[in-house]
């Protein structure tokens, strides 16, 4: 009996393998950063749920709207989706804990926003330059589903419903189970 069931785990661990990696998925670069209140966040604390991972600044128009967006995606979804925001602390576009207060304040942001020094944005982005804001959406088992970098192609993503596409997709897949 346990010899069957560890071969019938293996099966189904090489088959969801298998599934995704014919989706063309990649599993989100784990991290483990600091909030503006020296809270450490870990990308691991959120496994099981859905993640919008969103990397921006916060003199960036665009990246204002996106927050008012993931403010409404906060309000639709609960408890089923953790919106997290991350900024850069050194370089030219370096963020400070006065400029962060601020956006938070104006933009009525009640979800997390750490500081990374470059390293797990790069892991992300895969480029030292992106166009920002960029978000992914990482999926309740950690792999990325959807990766959009601001431009106008993706302006309805950010300004407008799109994003409630990609998560309305995911939440329900996740309901069925």
């Amino acid at each position: 009996m346990k010899r069957a069931l560890a071969v019938f785990a293996l099966a189904s661990t090489c088959a969801l393998s298998a599934a995704y990696a014919q989706q063309n998925l990649r599993r989100a670069p784990s991290w483990s950063l600091y909030d503006s209140n020296g809270k450490m966040h870990d990308l691991l604390d959120y496994r099981g749920k859905i993640v919008v991972l969103d990397i921006m600044q916060t003199g960036c128009p665009h990246c204002g709207a996106f927050a008012d967006v993931l403010h409404k995606v906060e309000q639709k979804y609960g408890d089923k989706v953790q919106v997290i925001s991350v900024v850069t602390i050194l370089g030219p576009a370096a963020e400070t804990p006065d400029k962060v207060k601020t956006y938070v304040t104006n933009h009525k942001v009640d979800y997390p926003i750490l500081y990374d020094m470059g390293q797990m944005q790069y892991s992300y982005l895969l480029t030292p330059k992106a166009d920002l804001p960029h978000a992914y959406i990482i999926d309740p088992n950690g792999y990325v589903r959807a990766d959009y970098g601001y431009n106008m192609t993706s302006k309805d993503f950010f300004e407008g419903n799109g994003i409630f596409t990609e998560l309305d997709r995911l939440v329900n897949a996740q309901g069925k189970k």
